[in-house]
């Protein structure tokens, strides 16, 4: 799939098959965040790659708003450093991995936005590093029906050469 149809297609998907993912592809969605550019090549970013069934189980206890991580064959958790720009730089890499796997055939889902200061212990990370966010990956358990997105008109959120100009 090119980059466009992926982004134009992606869906959030919160169920998944009881069906692993292969090695390779999982180095691949890992990879494109460590790849993705960041404000001064900074990398404020660490990635905890969580396949353990109990472990997931754990996660979806743990974090509020992502109670199916239990069902997941892999989540990645994506903590960070302290620093000005590392909730945009591990935002700009988990997309990359979304984007990756999509690509692939696999969903996923942001979950959490901070506020998972429970998960540290399990993951076994330092004091220094917080959790932005667990993206859990599988193959969708429904159809997906890519594509079938409910978006603004593109004139209503973007403008012209100045704001109030509809963009078309």
């Amino acid at each position: 799939m090119d980059v466009f149809e992926t982004v134009h297609t992606v869906l959030a998907v919160r169920k998944y098959q009881n069906k692993p993912l292969p090695p390779d592809l999982v180095r691949r969605i890992v990879e494109a965040g460590r790849l993705t550019a960041s404000s001064q090549n900074g990398q404020p970013w660490h990635f905890i790659v969580v396949d353990d069934p109990q472990t997931l189980r754990q996660l979806g206890a743990l974090a509020r708003t992502g109670a199916y991580i239990a069902q997941a064959p892999l989540a990645v958790a994506v903590a960070i450093e302290d620093t000005r720009f590392a909730v945009s730089d591990a935002s700009r890499a988990i997309q990359s991995m979304i984007l990756t796997a999509w690509s692939e055939g696999v969903g996923s889902n942001w979950v959490g936005f901070g506020n998972l200061e429970a998960v540290k212990p399990v993951l076994g990370l330092p004091d220094r590093l917080q959790v932005l966010a667990i993206v859990p990956f599988g193959y969708p358990a429904q159809p997906t029906g890519k594509g079938k997105k409910q978006r603004k008109p593109i004139g209503e959120v973007a403008s012209h050469g100045k704001y109030g100009v509809p963009y078309s």
